[in-house]
């Protein structure tokens, strides 16, 4: 299987708490929910079209804990993010949940690029990630993402956590699919390309003279 990272995010980066004011309100933050005003069709078929590809879910604690209250209870077989997180193999990588009740988890407590490992390597499409930020973090420290689902919602709001940090592993991006939904939402689907490539454009302008 092939990893995916999907993630909502601010105009100046932020990923915190983009589905409610309870999310994660933690180091003071106040803005959350700042993603719901944007909810439109076209962003509904774009999450419809992700979730038709996933064959398991890797999730953080906290993103797990979330889901685990919302989606159990969310039972109508039209709904194609239900079916999928309710029926498909869910793995947490957690050092501090004790047990896990919804049916189809996993805990992982091992080394993170180990137990990643292991995961890519079974039988299957993608392995998707949502949310789940200080996961994303370490998983792009350690240059285990394959393919990039990146939400960019029209808003700025100054404060709150950055998905890209100073940890994240040099890499470059191919963009293979772009569009905006009707209410602004830039979405970019980005490949793993390698390493960055570098050059210098006083060398190219001398070039061309």
């Amino acid at each position: 299987m092939e990893l995916s990272l999907t993630q909502f995010v601010t105009l100046d980066g932020v990923y915190q708490a983009p589905g409610g004011p309870q999310e994660d309100p933690s180091d003071r933050f106040t803005h959350g929910g700042w993603s719901v005003p944007f909810g439109d069709a076209d962003f509904g078929a774009f999450m419809d079209e992700v979730f038709g590809r996933v064959d398991a879910f890797l999730l953080g604690r906290r993103t797990y804990e979330i889901f685990a209250g919302y989606w159990p209870n969310i039972t109508d077989p039209a709904n194609p993010v239900a079916v999928k997180l309710n029926a498909l193999p869910k793995y947490v990588a957690t050092r501090t949940l004790a047990r896990a009740h919804w049916a189809g988890t996993e805990l992982l407590r091992g080394d993170l690029v180990t137990e990643v490992a292991t995961l890519k390597a079974r039988p299957g499409r993608e392995l998707q990630v949502h949310g789940s930020g200080n996961l994303a973090h370490s998983l792009l420290a350690n240059g285990l993402v394959d393919t990039l689902y990146l939400l960019t919602f029209p808003v700025l709001l100054g404060t709150g956590k950055r998905l890209f940090t100073a940890d994240v592993q040099p890499t470059g991006l191919l963009l293979t699919d772009s569009r905006v939904t009707s209410s602004g939402v830039v979405i970019g689907t980005y490949r793993n390309a390698g390493a960055p490539r570098y050059g210098d454009y006083t060398e190219e302008a001398a070039a061309v003279r």
